[in-house]
């Protein structure tokens, strides 16, 4: 041993003088090696992924200076210069899996790998990160369980792992170790087991607790008290079981939201006193949302529910077994702008004091046992946009009152026991989109003015009651409905061909009444029907012509009239069966179909000799059904033309005379498309100003420059654009007054707007031409825009996907009104809601949808074109609009979306998303008071546009209608915040408050 111990002492010796150069040496090493180790983990990250070679890692790897790469920070202070503090590379479609050489990088606080397709584990490595603060790794592929080392990261404060596919329970060490944690989202996984929140963990500055749907069970852990700043707790959609807590909740009075929906919890006393659970809320004064659906929760709403929280908005209470009576003193909570109490088993009558709950919106009372009449008093709540009362015993008649509700758009009241006539002043609800009576005792005839609502677009079903008489020529009017249903009543007389002035109309049934005559062809020729019944009536003629070539209907009934003649074996009716045939003893066929007579040869014959007289017979009505439908389509014009674009006086001379430009007609207009006339230029060309020879300013899209030959593509962004606009009539909507074509040259001639597009607004150069834009004129702006898109959405003729939403195709008129512009690259869809452009009318040329920083991120994946995508794109534009900021500045290039990155600020630190927004001066400097909440609820609302997944998306409908309701409020208060004594606040007076830092 003596000799092995002096080796290393000789050598020591004999290199003495060789001691300090290496240990300086050895120094200089250590310093460098970390940051070598900081690249190599980097590039071992490289080598897990698969990316677009021109995408965001093109840069990777090509320099040393890996500070510089896309998504890449690093630190600048002396303790971590040129060492990784960030990665972040939210949203860039990158697949692979997540290398375990990240828990390399020793200085890193943030990684951000939210938004890809990433699959795969979650490295544990990633638990040698200790100085990691922010960890989100949401919306990815990632599986197995979460790794427990995370839970021992004592600098983490935000963790966002939802949307993904792991397995396995809550690892405890994250709720007894990560003291420093604020936000938790591990929502929409697949996790097992309790939450382990023992009591004698503690989370003292834990905000945010996010865990919906999963598979979690076991009670609500009465831990949570031990953090004392919850504002949010979502546990929805789990398997949560034992009773709603009574002691837990009272110690967070900073709790805002409280989702417990969908679990299966119980009320106390054996699922028959909720009373203990809503009295531990008396403490919770700032609680905003309550969710408890889904429970089959049983026992009677508590009498002191009136003296929860007043700034209450939202009670979500349906599918669950409450009994009793509805408190008449919940109309204390007069800031409620939801209140959800179906599907129980609710009794008495509906408290006529409800309307105290003047900022109500939505109201569902629907499948309970409730009785007696309506109150009249509902007619009293001016915010009431739906009101859903069905599948009661409510009797007597409905109140005239209800056409107060100016707001109002879907009214459901169908199978209860009303009787009475419909009241006439029904029709006075210009916006009312559904209206549903049926299976009610109704009588009378259906009144003439409630026919005649064109404001109805979804569906009117009055069927099953006892109405009689004329079905209204008036029904013409509603040329936006898509459902139609009269069925099971009284009603006589003829059917109006006026009917197919419903040209939107997708089901028509008109069964079971006592109608006579001939099935019009007009109706038959309706081109969106699909499902059309008209049993057992007393119909007589033969079946209409034009069934035979429509390429929309997919189900017919004719059974049980009197129609007759051959049933041709064509179109539809060639895939019907016998049942929708009998019932007509003088229909026959060729044998073709079952349980149909056969046609007698001496009846063919016969008709075979009438044939030239029939022919020249149908000839002639066909002229006079073309002559007819054109003189209605004129009458329709000028009838709604409300819907259409106003010109000024010279505009509508110049539509007039000019149906024919020529293309030198349009170089002498713009002065030979000379560039001082340029006004934009975009990817299907270029825009040009200029003056007719009549004296109307016009702009003219030039789909290709003049001095060059065309290309199919352009050809075909030409016809596409044509064909959008040719279906489309909107007053916010671009309108075409004319076009020319050639062979190599395709323009539209649109009417000018003279304060250009809103981007010019929101980005003005040199201070020219805009600028200056206040809150109440951006409102006014996003509603003109929703209410076009859901025009084009759910309410045009032929359904329209715009794809390419953003501020440069949104044109300001002479009075400021938003016109959305450019539909180069639009689709013609089927119908539905969440219809795409797989099934598209026109042809798709393979282009990328839309502009970058607004395609939906569906469309990266393959995904066709959908009214969706359009949604997510008003989202952020909408979001851009509030926050000033592009959604392709350099902040959002380095991994963030708009979205994420509001979202990360939602909603305690509000004042962050909008510190930089123009309007925002306007309104602190108190030139235009508006109401702060405007300001939440707009961003709310363009997170929720812009979610990842388009299913959790609105539709347009509900954004305009969301969007009106905020309009209103702004009105009434004169864009000031209510007084105190109905809970509004000034945003002048609480912008220090709501756009501050939550304490």
């Amino acid at each position: 041993m003596a000799k092995l111990l002096a080796i290393p002492i000789i050598v020591i010796i004999f290199h003495i003088g060789l001691i300090v150069p290496i240990a300086v040496s050895a120094a200089m090493a250590a310093g460098a090696a970390p940051v070598a180790d900081d690249r190599a983990a980097l590039l071992a990250f490289l080598s897990d992924v698969s990316a677009d070679p021109g995408g965001a890692l093109a840069d990777w790897g090509r320099s040393p200076g890996f500070c510089n790469w896309t998504g890449v920070a690093c630190g600048r202070g002396p303790a971590d210069r040129r060492r990784v503090t960030q990665l972040v590379l939210s949203g860039h479609g990158i697949a692979g899996v997540i290398s375990p050489a990240l828990g390399r990088m020793s200085f890193l606080a943030v990684l951000d790998l939210s938004s890809n397709n990433f699959a795969g584990k979650i490295p544990g490595e990633l638990a040698e990160l200790s100085r990691l603060t922010q960890l989100s790794l949401t919306n990815n592929l990632l599986e197995g369980a979460i790794p427990a080392g995370i839970g021992l990261l004592r600098e983490l404060y935000y963790l966002d792992l939802s949307g993904n596919r792991l397995s396995g329970g809550i690892p405890e060490t994250l709720f007894c170790n990560c003291s420093a944690l604020q936000y938790i989202d591990l929502a929409n996984n697949s996790l097992t087991g309790h939450i382990p929140y023992a009591r004698e963990c503690r989370l003292p500055s834990l905000r945010y607790l996010l865990l919906w749907s999963n598979g979690l069970s076991g009670p609500i852990p009465s831990a949570l008290s031990n953090s004392p700043v919850l504002e949010w707790v979502d546990f929805e959609s789990n398997y949560l079981a034992g009773e709603l807590p009574s002691q837990v909740f009272d110690s967070l009075p900073r709790l805002q939201y409280l989702y417990l929906s969908y679990n299966n919890l119980s009320s106390h006393d054996g699922n028959t006193n909720l009373d203990p659970f809503f009295s531990s809320l008396r403490n919770c004064t700032r609680l905003q949302e309550l969710e408890l659906a889904g429970n089959d929760l049983g026992g009677r709403l508590p009498p002191f529910i009136a003296e929860l929280s007043r700034g209450f908005r939202q009670i979500h209470l349906e599918d669950n077994s409450i009994s009793g009576s509805i408190p008449p003193n919940i109309s204390g909570l007069v800031n409620l702008t939801y209140l959800n109490l179906s599907n129980n088993l609710l009794n008495g009558s509906i408290p006529p004091d409800l309307s105290r709950m003047r900022r109500l919106e939505r109201l569902y009372l629907s499948n309970n046992f409730l009785s007696g009449e309506i109150p009249r008093s509902i007619g009293e709540l001016p915010h009431l946009g739906l009101l859903d009362l069905s599948g009661n015993r409510l009797a007597g008649a409905i109140p005239d009152t209800f056409s107060n509700l100016t707001q109002l758009r879907r009214l459901m009241l169908h199978h209860n026991h009303l009787t009475g006539a419909i009241p006439p002043s029904l029709g006075d609800c210009q916006n009312l989109e559904i209206l549903d009576l049926s299976y009610n005792g109704l009588e009378g005839e259906i009144p003439a003015h409630v026919a005649a609502m064109s404001s109805l677009k979804l569906y009117l079903n009055i069927s099953n009651n006892h109405l009689e008489g004329a079905l209204p020529l008036e029904l013409s009017k509603m040329d936006m409905i898509l459902s139609l249903d009269l069925s099971c009543n009284k009603l006589a007389g003829a059917i109006p061909s006026q009917l197919g002035g419903c040209i939107a109309l997708e089901y028509l049934n008109l069964s079971d009444n006592a109608l006579q005559g001939a099935l019009p062809t007009a109706v038959a020729a309706l081109p969106f029907l699909e499902v059309m019944d008209v049993s057992r009536n007393r119909l007589s003629g033969a079946l209409p012509e034009s069934l035979q070539v429509s390429t929309s209907l997919r189900d017919v009934d004719f059974s049980y009239n009197n129609f007759s003649g051959v049933v041709p074996h064509a179109g539809v009716l060639a895939n019907m069966s016998a049942a929708a045939f009998r019932g007509n003893p003088g229909l026959c066929g060729a044998g073709d179909i079952l349980g149909i007579a056969v046609c007698g040869t001496r009846r063919a014959g016969r008709r075979r000799a009438m044939l030239p007289a029939v022919v020249a017979i149908i000839a002639a009505v066909c002229v006079l059904l073309l002559c007819a439908a054109w003189c209605r389509s004129v009458a329709k014009e000028r009838a709604t033309r409300h819907y259409s674009t106003r010109f000024s006086s010279v505009e509508e001379q110049a539509e007039r005379e000019h149906r024919r430009v020529s293309y030198r007609e349009l170089s002498e207009a713009t002065g030979g498309f000379a560039e001082s006339s340029l006004i934009g230029a975009g990817r299907f060309g270029r825009v040009y100003k200029g003056t007719l020879r009549g004296g109307a300013r016009v702009a003219v899209k030039v789909l290709v420059d003049p001095k060059s030959g065309g290309d199919g593509e352009v050809s075909v962004s030409f016809r596409r654009e044509c064909e959008a606009l040719r279906r489309t009539r909107h007053k916010n909507l671009i309108r075409v007054i004319t076009t020319c074509s050639t062979a190599s040259f395709n323009a539209l001639v649109l009417p000018l707007m003279p304060h250009g597009s809103l981007e010019a607004h929101l980005y003005p150069h040199n201070n020219d031409g805009g600028g200056g834009l206040g809150f109440g004129q951006l409102v006014s702006i996003v509603s003109d825009v929703a209410e076009g898109m859901a025009y084009l959405h759910h309410y045009a003729p032929a359904r329209v996907v715009h794809c390419d939403l953003k501020p440069s195709n949104v044109l300001l008129d002479e009075g400021m009104r938003a016109v959305v512009s450019d539909f180069g690259i639009a689709r013609l869809v089927g119908a539905g809601v969440d219809g795409d452009a797989s099934s598209s009318h026109s042809i798709s040329t393979g282009l990328l949808q839309g502009s970058v920083g607004y395609i939906a991120p569906e469309y990266g994946l393959g995904g066709h074109p959908s009214v969706r995508g359009d949604v997510y794109s008003f989202g952020v534009m909408l979001l851009e609009l509030l926050t000033g900021k592009r959604p392709t500045d350099v902040i959002f290039s380095e991994g963030l979306t708009l979205h994420d990155w509001v979202r990360r600020q939602y909603p305690h630190d509000l004042a962050g998303a909008v510190a930089h927004a123009p309007w925002r001066q306007a309104v602190f400097d108190g030139t235009v008071p508006v109401a702060d909440m405007a300001v939440v609820e707009l961003i709310e609302l363009g997170l929720a546009c812009t979610q990842y997944s388009p299913v959790l998306r609105p539709t347009m409908a509900d954004v305009c209608h969301e969007i009106t309701l905020i309009k209103e409020d702004l009105a009434k208060h004169g864009g000031a915040g209510a007084n105190d004594d109905d809970g509004g606040r000034s945003f002048s007076t609480t912008k220090d408050s709501l756009f501050s830092n939550s304490s």
